[in-house]
């Protein structure tokens, strides 16, 4: 029996050493691993919204705060916003003629109040960038922000796969 198992074990270990090695995770120029792409593929837009719509509202839901609900206008402002960024080449609230995001939101007729604004240029998905905004304090207290009624979501994705996130609050009057 104990030849068996030897026999058995050395097999085991003998196909174990075939195995391929797991392919090495490719570095940049800073030594860091280069991101791994987020395809967004047609078709996929109404789950990754409704993804970030549904962690936004259990966060708000943990903190006693109510939902948010998707407001077309601020959808609107959210997807220009995203692609004027990646024309811009940078993340930053202000549009490339200037605008506010105020401004925007005007542009797109929302009537609401604005709360304010969250950006990110990334390659990570909408749950990764969610869980980075709530990991700072002034971004997390927009997401928790007890006023927000209406919530506005939309993203740009470059060919080279850079995500541009914007996310809007606002108050329905």
């Amino acid at each position: 029996m104990e030849r068996r198992s030897a026999l058995f074990l050395g097999a085991a270990a003998a196909l174990a050493a075939c195995a391929p090695a797991p392919a090495p995770v490719p570095l940049g120029a800073d030594g860091k691993p280069l991101p791994k792409v987020y395809p967004i593929k047609p078709g996929d837009e109404g789950a990754i919204s409704y993804r970030m719509l549904d962690g936004v509202n259990s966060l708000r839901q943990t903190k006693g705060a109510g939902p948010v609900a998707f407001n077309a206008q601020l959808i609107a402002a959210c997807a220009a916003h995203s692609r004027d960024m990646a024309v811009q080449n940078r993340p930053w609230h202000f549009g490339s003629d200037g605008s506010s995001p105020l401004v925007r939101v005007q542009r797109v007729g929302y009537a609401g109040k604005l709360l304010g604004e969250l950006i990110s240029e990334t390659y990570q998905t909408e749950l990764e960038t969610l869980g980075d905004w709530s990991g700072q304090s002034d971004t997390r207290a927009l997401l928790l922000d007890p006023r927000a009624t209406d919530f506005g979501f939309a993203w740009f994705q470059e060919t080279s796969g850079k995500l541009w996130w914007t996310a809007l609050f606002g108050q329905a009057v």
